[in-house]
């Protein structure tokens, strides 16, 4: 079988359908997709709004609750502990199939009739202002995230923190802020792409490093500061003069380090202790190729993104843990066998659902826990549900249906209370011409006590009464990212500041978290040349390797290939 071009029918722009491909498609029994691997992970990221919470009413008990979604919806929701009781029944809503209406016609009136939980909670202590969480205790304003304590603003894919504030795509760390793209570090403060990190600060691309400061890919060393060496009492010494808790200075260092970075060379992409991979933020993968932030042996993925804990043989996925295995087009899943679907926690042979818990052989549900062979919540037994999918896929394909994911029209969320607005950020203007839609910000009801220039420079000049303060972000509204306009502190964040000298933030909460997205590089790869001309790394003058990076060739960054690379840095 050969490469096939195909015209993307979102964008109209052309993408190529590997031999790999059509054998995964025929393995499962569904034909070549038609939207190209970017309009497809758009279309997968428009169902997961994280961050962005309203006030509403429960449908079911008419008391208050947060809600991912807002008040003006059309949805039934209900407040989570509700939504997962025995008061109420899916199978209720369930309806007979109907050959003369489309599926996705039939699954959005489900959909619709359907109760939906405000916030998707599971096993959590104190941890109310949360979202797509798992075991938290004592954690506020966090979202995907699982096994957490006494954490605040942690967003997205992060696992065993404690004691952390700010962090993104960071595991397994302890006593962190602002980090991204790191794992098992303690006490660790803006870092990137940084592994076992301790009592440092300002860190891009370094593993096993201990009181270190400003520095760029460095292994295993101790007292450095921008890249130079100190002795332990030189260290200690000279570290006073940059982290003394003065945001001046935070921002003179934050300007040299960020220099420091454009001048070292970097390596085409983070991925470590792979083997035949592409992609970017890999961490033990085998055969994935195109994939975003792979964690714990995962194999033969394609086009996919945050995958983790031994999942393996599947391909356009947005979240997918816990031994997964063959799945496509999915959403937030665990289980075998997933196809068209989002938020399946647990299952097998899953097909179009959408927030079922533990299901096996269901087509078209919705919101089905512990279930089995039942379609558009209607319960059959095996035989009946076997010779009725038969007949419905049948249907699906002779109008174009089956094989394609959830239309954009029909999804619950706006394209910018969405992660597709974190990594395919774009203007009103860009989203309303593009056919999705556009949420206004509420209008503020809160009046700033301190504006951005007011704020102390020094964290030891803060009060602890600054908790009762409404501080303005200095985005004033004026951003993309969902800006708050104004934020407050919680007790322990000050505590947190004071205790390890950093200034207090002068941005929201959601503006933080957009910054820290803009660090990374896209989920999109480009073809390019290694940049190293340096004899001694074993070539004449320019090298001459190749490899598929997510560095555009316009920016700045120094970017070399795997070779090279050790040479420079080990």
């Amino acid at each position: 079988m050969q490469p096939e071009t195909k015209q993307c029918q979102n964008c109209q722009k052309d993408f190529t359908i590997e031999p790999e491909d059509f054998s995964f498609y025929e393995k499962i029994k569904v034909p070549p997709p038609t939207w190209c691997p970017e309009c497809r992970t758009i279309r997968r990221l428009l169902w997961r709004n994280e961050r962005n919470w309203y006030h509403r009413k429960c449908d079911a008990t008419g008391q208050s609750i947060l809600s991912m979604y807002p008040a003006d919806s059309p949805l039934k929701v209900y407040d989570n502990e509700y939504w997962k009781s025995d008061a109420w029944d899916p199978l209720e809503h369930g309806r007979e199939y109907d050959f003369s209406k489309k599926f996705f016609v039939q699954f959005k009136k489900l959909f619709s009739d359907v109760p939906h939980p405000n916030l998707v909670q599971k096993n959590n202590v104190n941890s109310k202002y949360s979202n797509y969480t798992v075991n938290l205790k004592n954690c506020y304003f966090c979202a995907g995230c699982v096994t957490g304590e006494d954490n605040a603003y942690i967003f997205g894919g992060l696992l065993r923190i404690k004691n952390c504030l700010d962090l993104h795509q960071s595991p397994e760390c302890e006593f962190c802020y602002e980090l991204v793209d790191s794992q098992k570090s303690n006490h660790f403060f803006f870092g990137q792409s940084c592994e076992a990190c301790v009592d440092s600060m300002l860190m891009y691309d370094c593993r096993n490093c201990t009181n270190c400061f400003g520095c760029v890919g460095l292994r295993g060393k101790n007292n450095c500061i921008f890249n130079t060496q100190y002795s332990k009492e030189e260290y200690a010494e000279k570290i006073e003069e940059y982290r003394n808790g003065s945001y001046s200075k935070l921002l003179e260092a934050k300007e040299k380090f960020e220099k420091l970075k454009l001048k070292t060379p970097r390596k085409y992409a983070i991925i470590n202790k792979s083997v035949n991979v592409t992609g970017d933020d890999i961490m033990e993968a085998k055969n994935c190729k195109q994939c975003f932030n792979l964690r714990g042996n995962v194999e033969d993925c394609k086009y996919s993104f945050r995958v983790h804990d031994n999942s393996k043989d599947g391909q356009d996925a947005f979240i997918a843990w816990d031994k997964a295995e063959v799945f496509y087009e999915a959403v937030s899943i665990s289980g075998q066998r997933i196809f068209f679907s989002a938020f399946i926690w647990g299952g097998f042979d899953v097909l179009y659902s959408y927030n079922c818990y533990d299901c096996n052989n269901i087509f078209g549900c919705i919101g089905l826990r512990n279930k089995s062979y039942c379609i558009l919540n209607r319960q059959y037994t095996k035989e009946e549900y076997a010779k009725l999918t038969e007949k419905i896929i049948e249907s699906m394909k002779k109008v174009g249906e089956y094989g394609e994911f959830f239309p954009t029209s029909d999804y619950p969320f706006c394209y910018n209370e969405t992660l597709a607005q974190d990594y395919f950020p774009k203007s009103k203007e860009e989203i309303l011409e593009k056919g999705y839609e556009w949420r206004e910000s509420e209008e503020k009801k809160y009046e700033i006590s301190i504006r951005t220039e007011e704020i102390p420079d020094n964290i030891s000049d803060v009060p602890d009464s600054f908790t009762e303060e409404v501080i303005e972000c200095a985005h004033r509204g004026k951003c993309n990212d969902q800006c708050a306009t104004a934020f407050r502190l919680i007790d322990s964040e000050i505590k947190f500041y004071k205790k390890n000298k950093i200034p207090l933030p002068r941005l929201c909460p959601l503006c933080r978290h957009m910054e820290r997205i803009k660090m990374k590089t896209p989920l999109r790869l480009w073809h390019r040349s290694c940049m190293c001309d340096k004899g001694n790394h074993g070539h004449e003058g320019k090298c001459s390797n190749e490899f598929e990076t997510s560095y555009a060739p316009e920016r700045p960054e120094i970017v070399y290939c795997e070779s090279c690379y050790q040479k420079e840095v080990y």
